[in-house]
C-alpha cells in the first residue's frame, strides 16, 4: 500500500508510482470521484480542439469528400 502525508496546506505528493501509472505530468489535472465512500483519482483527459467537430458531417454520410467542400463552398 503506498501512502502519502497531508501538509499544513492540504497539499500531497503523489508517490512516483501512482503518477506513472496514471500517466501525469508536473502541470497536469487529477479530478477525484466518489462512488459509495470510496474516492477515486482520475487523470483529467484534455479535450481535443477538433472534438466540436465531431458529428457535424452526419448528414454528409456516404458522399465523396469533393462532393461536401462543394457543397459547403456553395458550388
Amino acid at each position: 500500500m503506498l501512502t502519502a502525508k497531508i501538509t499544513s496546506k492540504g497539499q500531497i505528493t503523489i508517490p512516483k508510482k501512482v503518477r506513472e501509472r496514471l500517466g501525469v505530468q508536473p502541470g497536469e489535472d487529477l479530478r477525484f470521484e466518489e462512488k459509495n465512500g470510496v474516492f477515486y483519482i482520475k487523470k483529467t483527459l484534455k479535450k481535443s480542439p477538433f472534438d466540436k467537430w465531431v458529428g457535424r458531417l452526419k448528414a454528409k454520410k456516404g458522399q465523396k469528400t469533393d462532393e461536401i467542400i462543394n457543397t459547403l463552398r456553395g458550388k
